[in-house]
């Protein structure tokens, strides 16, 4: 093909081994962290209340854990040298690499942000922790390979740490610009889609995670499900961008308190009465709430789905404003699975799994503007392949809904 360069097999290949090594590394830290946050959230949570003699969930108890978690986020930004400039509400997924001696201190945030409630899941610190150690150790060791390959595999490689499949890194990196203009897409997918599957599999091995949820399959297709998903898709997409353009507003309010302990506390103590109100399922990044959510669907009622969705969505924009350190595609998958089950709700006549779908589509296009990430994330929770043709139609509406909107980034400077 004219204009197109392939890239020499020895150059491929001098890569291979490095992202083998950083996609297993990525997963390993990612494990890593995950299990001391769900630890700490366990001791927090779960056994201190009951040492304590304190029965149920209080309300207080949750106010008091959330505020307490945004005041210890806040010390940790403010006296652990590192990250004390750092606003993560300017960066995306996959930001350019930070200095590795930040690196502990951003961990630390991480895991007092996951263990303390916080509205936010690990892929943005996870990710910039191993794109900064992937580019500090590449760049020195092998120096002949561009900065912006370490940045690529060690994205990669995260990703598909997260979602347990290489396919989600392909299809982020594939919006991604890398390597040069005249470069081949697989040539430039190839390291990376080592990292990713090494990523991947070793996450699998070693934690066996899930992004579904038990519904029932797609029945088949029938013309009014285009109308029915599409509604649903442009319903979440714009509640999706309610927070976008209410997120620089909510951010600027945050940032005008008295530096970062106080804001973050203040931010929890939020985030506290929002928990207080929604109960324990409307905390933490989603994952496992969302399987919750699904069992016991019937015992919530149309008005406690709606609640439950105004109150995520309101942890996810204050979580993201007031500087906690996280990213928002899990508890929005969370959210668009709850906006979904509100619809079968209000119209059992569309599929569960259909409206589930849509849902989290739509959202995750307004919050992410990724639309190979908000397709997969559609399918993987539902995990029924049928409705992939479909969901690529609905993608459509809720796409032009968002296009040349805001971002839900703050612009520096």
């Amino acid at each position: 093909m004219a204009g197109t360069t392939a890239t020499r097999p020895a150059a491929l290949l001098a890569l291979a081994l490095p992202a083998l090594l950083i996609g297993v590394g990525a997963s390993l830290l990612l494990l890593g962290v995950s299990t001391v946050a769900e630890a700490l959230q366990k001791a927090v949570w779960d056994r201190l209340p009951h040492a304590l003699g304190i029965g149920g969930e209080p309300a207080w108890w949750t106010f008091l854990i959330l505020t307490l978690a945004g005041a210890a986020v806040g010390l940790t930004v403010a006296k652990v040298p590192g990250r004390a400039g750092h606003d993560p509400a300017t960066e995306g997924l996959v930001a350019p690499p930070i200095p590795a001696r930040v690196v502990p201190s951003l961990l630390l945030a991480t895991v007092l942000t996951l263990a303390g409630g916080v509205s936010l899941g690990p892929e943005n610190p996870i990710t910039a922790v191993n794109v900064a150690l992937a580019f500090a150790l590449g760049t020195r060791f092998l120096p002949a390979a561009p900065g912006e390959a370490w940045v690529g595999i060690a994205a990669a490689g995260t990703i598909g740490a997260l979602f347990g499949t290489p396919v989600a890194a392909a299809l982020i990196l594939s919006e991604t610009a890398m390597g040069g203009p005249g470069t081949p897409l697989w040539d430039r997918l190839f390291a990376p889609l080592i990292a990713a599957g090494a990523g991947a599999l070793t996450t699998v091995a070693l934690a066996a995670p899930t992004l579904s949820v038990d519904v029932p399959g797609y029945r088949g297709f029938e013309l009014v499900d285009l109308v029915s998903g599409s509604v649903i898709a442009l319903v979440a997409c714009t509640l999706g961008l309610l927070l976008v353009y209410a997120f620089p507003h909510v951010h600027s309010v945050f940032h005008r308190l008295p530096g970062p302990v106080v804001g973050l506390a203040a931010g929890g103590a939020v985030l506290g009465v929002l928990g207080a109100v929604g109960g324990r399922i409307t905390l933490f990044k989603g994952l496992d709430e969302m399987k919750t959510l699904t069992g016991h669907a019937s015992s919530h009622s149309a008005g406690g789905l709606l609640l439950i969705i105004v109150v995520k969505l309101a942890a996810i924009l204050v979580a993201a404003s007031c500087g906690f350190r996280g990213g928002r595609i899990f508890p929005a998958v969370f959210t668009g699975l709850a906006i979904g089950l509100l619809a079968n709700r209000l119209v059992d006549a569309v599929p569960v799994s259909l409206a589930i779908g849509s849902g989290v589509l739509g959202l995750l296009v307004a919050l992410t503007r990724q639309g190979w990430l908000s397709l997969f994330m559609a399918v993987a929770v539902v995990t029924d392949i049928k409705l992939l043709p479909l969901l690529c139609v609905v993608t459509l509406p809720a796409w032009l809904l968002a296009t040349g909107r805001p971002e839900m980034l703050i612009k520096e400077g």
